[in-house]
């Protein structure tokens, strides 16, 4: 048995899956607020969804954020509670078992790799484009988290190929500016709104403005779609990965799969952009599955 758990800032979730990937369990809690009421919330999980599928399994965790691979300690976390605590050893110790911890993102990645959008392929870049923008990086269907621990993190390096009036660009919540994070996700859609118009507008109505014609929307879904073919087209120089597996709220925007592939290749250095750029195949819950994947020798 498989267990996963997805450590989100508003909720948990945790699933149990077979040796062939069946559903065994699954249950989601709101996320508690403070260290340690989530690290008895990790636990109950795991014996819940033990009871529930009648059998014990190994646990894996995807987090915002990454473990330090010599320190243990997390880092980069946009749910701050996490930052510095030694999350492995707690939850070992708590559990009495080892544990798997890797970033939400490399998780998406080995979930489409094992037996979603990137299944066969050898190298599956995974992006999650939601309330931020996280990268995650599958070689043989397993994590690369890179010596460092911080392969793939591309929602923060700057937008690549700024223009003149992006410059130096937004300051992010990491400290530094022009990460972008603050420009390829369902956030920046938001803010690139507000500053184009002095409005508040969620990503999803600004999305359903721009089907129905709106100029205004236009402009910012194209802005957008060039931002994340720059990325593209960036990591396809460095990276060339065999498939993009896109997933978060804005992966939904069926748009961007037909206008993506002739973005990406006007920034590329080659003479055309091949790679195929899919949604997650398990949505929402690839992040939860790649957690229980963490194991699967």
């Amino acid at each position: 048995m498989f267990i996963g758990i997805d450590w989100g800032g508003t909720k948990m979730e945790v699933v149990a899956l077979d040796e062939a990937g069946a559903l065994r369990a699954r249950e989601r809690v709101p996320t508690p607020a403070s260290y340690d009421a989530c690290l008895d919330a990790v636990r109950s999980l795991v014996l819940s969804a033990e009871a529930a599928s009648g059998a014990s399994g190994s646990v894996g965790i995807g987090i915002p954020g990454s473990p330090n691979p010599r320190t243990g300690l997390v880092r980069n976390s946009n749910a701050v509670i996490l930052n510095g605590r030694p999350l492995g050893q707690d939850l070992e110790a708590l559990l009495g078992r080892p544990v798997r911890i890797a970033n939400d993102a490399n998780c998406l990645a080995v979930s489409e790799a094992v037996d979603g959008a990137g299944a066969g392929a050898e190298t599956v870049f995974g992006i999650i484009i939601g309330t931020g923008h996280g990268g995650g990086l599958a070689i043989g269907r397993k994590v690369h988290a890179g010596f460092q621990g911080v392969a793939a993190e591309v929602g923060h390096y700057p937008l690549p190929w700024m223009r003149p009036e992006e410059y130096p660009g937004h300051t992010c919540w990491c400290g530094k500016t022009g990460c972008l994070e603050k420009y390829a996700c369902g956030t920046g859609v938001e803010l690139d709104y507000r500053l184009t118009t002095g409005r508040e507008r969620l990503a999803r109505d600004i999305i359903s403005d721009m089907r129905g014609g709106d100029a205004v929307a236009r402009g910012v879904y194209e802005r957008f779609a060039d931002r994340l073919a720059r990325s593209l087209a960036l990591l396809t120089n460095v990276v060339d990965p065999d498939v993009f597996v896109l997933g978060g709220g804005m992966s939904n925007v069926d748009e961007i799969y037909d206008d993506l592939p002739g973005l990406v290749a006007q920034y590329i250095f080659g003479d055309s952009f091949e790679t195929p750029i899919r949604k997650a195949v398990h949505g929402d819950s690839s992040g939860v599955r790649g957690a229980a994947w963490l194991w699967k020798e």
